[in-house]
């Protein structure tokens, strides 16, 4: 069988969210109330939740009044989600590199939470966003959400122990020079566990080069609050393109 990548046992694992649990549901559902008043989208457009999570970017998406569909690699991840569903919201299991199963064409198409450049080379970074530009109509928007790789690189901390109720996380980071790893082990009643994050550093240029073709940078922002972006300081890099 072939080997699984990191993100298909990792973001499946109860641990994960254990670890994440700080993760702020006002600062998403603020971030969404800001993009809507910059984006300035038509109520009842259709969006895509691409890689949602727990759903809480595409709950706050359809209270703002857009038809919805969320997806996400997670199963545990989805079946915490579908309790929100409704005939606006719509959540579903899906891999980020495989064709969408729906038809639907999208007005805008969000990508959140450095849920981008989990894979081994920029030629399948490629492929992915040319494939989310199938899905788009002339115009529509894409949004990308990634850390800022240059500052992440500056502050990286080497090792660190993480509490969370009983248990204690042993962090180690490195930069190889072109992905950034997070080693994460720990241990529950006597059983040792491991796990190893690996994500692309890409900065500003790579996404420009990424997006050239099927896309036109319209903004960049540095943090949530959507103020501009700046390589050396801002904590987000935040890209929406616009699909020619």
């Amino acid at each position: 069988m072939p080997k699984m990548k990191w993100f298909s046992t990792w973001f499946d694992s109860p641990y994960y969210h254990i670890l994440y649990e700080q993760r702020d549901e006002d600062e998403a559902a603020a971030f969404i109330t800001s993009l809507q008043n910059k984006l300035a989208l038509t109520p009842g457009a259709r969006v895509l939740d691409a890689a949602c999570g727990k759903g809480r970017h595409a709950i706050t998406l359809e209270q703002l009044g857009f038809s919805v569909d969320a997806f996400d690699l997670s199963t545990a991840n989805i079946e915490s989600a579908t309790v929100f569903e409704n005939k606006n919201l719509l959540f579903f299991v899906h891999d980020l590199r495989e064709p969408l199963p729906l038809q639907n064409q999208y007005d805008a198409i969000f990508n959140f939470f450095t849920s981008f450049g989990y894979f081994d080379a920029q030629e399948d970074n490629k492929k992915m966003l040319h494939a989310i530009a199938q899905m788009l109509d002339k115009n529509s928007l894409l949004l990308i959400d990634f850390m800022n790789a240059k500052k992440v690189i500056i502050i990286l901390v080497p090792a660190e122990d993480v509490i969370r109720d009983t248990l204690s996380f042993d962090i180690s980071r490195i930069f190889d020079g072109t992905h950034i790893f997070k080693d994460i082990q720990f241990s529950e009643e006597e059983e040792d566990f491991h796990y190893t994050e690996r994500v692309q550093a890409l900065y500003l240029e790579d996404f420009k080069a990424l997006l050239e073709g099927d896309f036109e940078i319209l903004h960049t922002f540095g943090d949530f609050e959507l103020n501009a972006f700046d390589a050396s300081h801002s904590d987000r890099l935040i890209l929406i393109a616009k699909r020619k």
